[in-house]
């Protein structure tokens, strides 16, 4: 919290800040995820100055911060800097000196990215090796990081001439003007401060003509929790008060919109060797009624079925522990109650920096909490107790973290999302609607962890909101339109947004996955670059330039002809 607690204290004093200069350049990128890298070499491959401002110290967002688990779909969908970064795991992995925890002939990669290992780009990979790299492409193309610098989102913070932004400034004091932008937060921070169109949470189904944005109780069947929990404090009593995380169900019908986003967590980086683990520690205002829902869930569960499927931790275990290099993993949530913190998060996306910080707090202690109770209580079923207890953080990841094996980046899955003209949708998804001016693809299907958790009609508790359409696997790959990355004119002529895009909440469920994040950053360069070259608005520029550097630079912008 090292980082997030100095804001809070910032923020809450009211420190009077110093006077700068201000700081120009061709392109000015605010954020730190994947997409503000891309961003940034492929401005200055265009002989344009560009600067990164962020928050944070640690560069690379998820792709940094534990998501070593590509998820991927398709990965023909993928070239230019995106690929280029995936290869770079492949090099990593072939010298034999970053093999310290096990030979590179024992790791075999399962899940999505089973079958990786050997091929000329690898998409498996520790938090660690991904800094590694990262940092090597900060060198490599002597980007200009300015890391630590928080922006002003007050009504002053960003300065505008007409519908052109001019500059904005950071809580520090310092300006940054620039002749383009590039919002690459995962919360869309600059784009709100820019007074740019967007919303937070899901979209009525009516809105875009779809099937599965707003509220979802029947769809929700996935990573539900299991049949009669009980809600209240004391079983079966309504006025003992509910459980912790259980709120009661609102009145909108299914299909409806609301403020909700999907839930949050920290992707873990776990390993079961004992000479890098950190075993699992109880957080200091541990509070076992929190975790009340997770065994009360897991009690619901037949104990002959633990005895039948102990070989197949997939039908019990609440974690997916997928295989990293090292004895290591990418861990991510499964089943009803895991590491989701369900419900815990709508309020990100706008809160103030000290809010999130106090937000962030509350997933790490929910998170050490859950993993303590599951590794140490005596109700947790033998099985998945002593499996649990196997595993720990490791020693040697996130050293700038929060401290015992913990990073400082959340999972944000989902923050604001843009509304430009062009808006993706589950058409798009679908290929019910082809983008006219393709920059690069989505590979993934339409994903949305649960939002909220609730007490049924039936008095139990239900999970709201996971919904997993696989038709998007099935039909493959699919365009993103130039459109969708930039806001309505009017608004704005000189933002580019690569990962708070314009899209509903399940067409960016498919869309919100790093190395589309990677791709997208590349183009947002590119655009800026080739704007300002014609001196034009994002909204003028001539498709086919885009089209011929991006093609040109191996980015897929489409599928290949059938």
């Amino acid at each position: 919290m090292k980082k997030m607690n100095f804001v809070c204290s910032f923020v809450a004093a009211g420190i009077a800040v110093a006077t700068f200069a201000a700081e120009s350049y061709d392109v000015v990128i605010y954020g730190s995820s994947p997409a503000a890298l891309t961003a940034a070499i492929e401005a200055q491959n265009h002989g344009k100055t560009a600067v990164i401002v962020c928050p944070e110290t640690r560069i690379g967002g998820l792709t940094t911060g534990g998501l070593g688990q590509t998820d991927i779909g398709n990965k023909s969908a993928f070239g230019g800097l995106a690929l280029q970064f995936y290869k770079d795991v492949a090099d990593y992995y072939k010298d034999s000196a970053n093999w310290k925890y096990e030979k590179r002939s024992d790791y075999v990669p399962d899940g999505q990215c089973a079958g990786s290992l050997g091929e000329d780009s690898m998409w498996t990979f520790e938090p660690s090796a991904a800094l590694k790299i990262l940092n090597g492409w900060e060198k490599k193309h002597n980007l200009k990081i300015v890391r630590g610098e928080f922006l002003d989102r007050s009504a002053t913070g960003v300065q505008k001439d007409g519908a052109k932004i001019v500059s904005f400034k950071t809580l520090s004091g310092r300006t940054f003007a620039g002749k383009s932008f590039v919002d690459a937060t995962y919360e869309g921070d600059l784009l709100a401060a820019a007074g740019v169109s967007y919303v937070a949470g899901r979209e009525p189904n009516s809105l875009y003509n779809e099937k599965n944005s707003g509220i979802q109780r029947v769809k929700t069947v996935h990573h539900q929790m299991n049949k009669g929990v009980d809600p209240y404090v004391v079983k079966g009593d309504p006025s003992s008060g509910l459980l912790p995380y259980v709120e009661k169900d609102c009145p909108e019908p299914d299909g409806s919109g609301d403020k909700r986003v999907q839930a949050y967590c920290f992707r873990m980086c776990l390993t079961d060797d004992p000479t890098n683990r950190i075993p699992f520690v109880k957080p200091s205002n541990y509070d076992p009624l929190n975790f009340e829902l997770l065994l009360r869930n897991l009690e619901a569960i037949d104990p002959k079925f633990y005895v039948e499927q102990a070989k197949n931790y997939w039908h019990y275990m609440p974690w997916i522990n997928s295989r990293m290099p090292n004895r290591k993993t990418d861990t991510n949530n499964r089943t009803g109650f895991s590491t989701d913190f369900i419900g815990q998060n709508w309020a990100w996306p706008e809160a103030t920096y000290e809010e999130r910080a106090k937000i962030l707090k509350a997933h790490l202690d929910y998170q050490m909490g859950l993993m303590w109770t599951l590794a140490n209580d005596p109700r947790v079923p033998a099985p998945i107790r002593n499996e649990v207890a196997k595993w720990g953080t490791c020693k040697d990841e996130f050293l700038d973290g929060l401290g015992n094996g913990w990073q400082t980046q959340l999972y944000v899955r989902e923050g604001r999302r843009m509304v430009g003209d062009y808006v993706m949708t589950e058409a798009n998804c679908r290929h019910l609607v082809k983008a006219a001016r393709p920059i690069a693809m989505g590979a993934y299907t339409m994903d949305s962890h649960n939002c909220r958790r609730y007490v049924g009609a039936d008095g139990f508790v239900h999970n709201e909101g996971n919904i997993e359409d696989y038709e998007t696997l099935k039909l493959g790959p699919y365009p993103i339109d130039y459109g969708a990355i930039i806001p309505k004119k009017a608004e704005c002529t000189n933002l580019y947004v690569p990962v708070c895009l314009s899209a509903s909440h399940m067409a960016f469920g498919s869309i919100r996955m790093e190395p589309v994040f990677f791709a997208l950053g590349q183009v947002a360069g590119a655009a800026a670059a080739l704007s300002i070259d014609a001196n034009c608005a994002a909204q003028d520029l001539e498709y086919a330039k885009l089209r011929e550097v991006l093609v040109a630079e191996g980015q897929v912008i489409e599928r290949a002809a059938q």
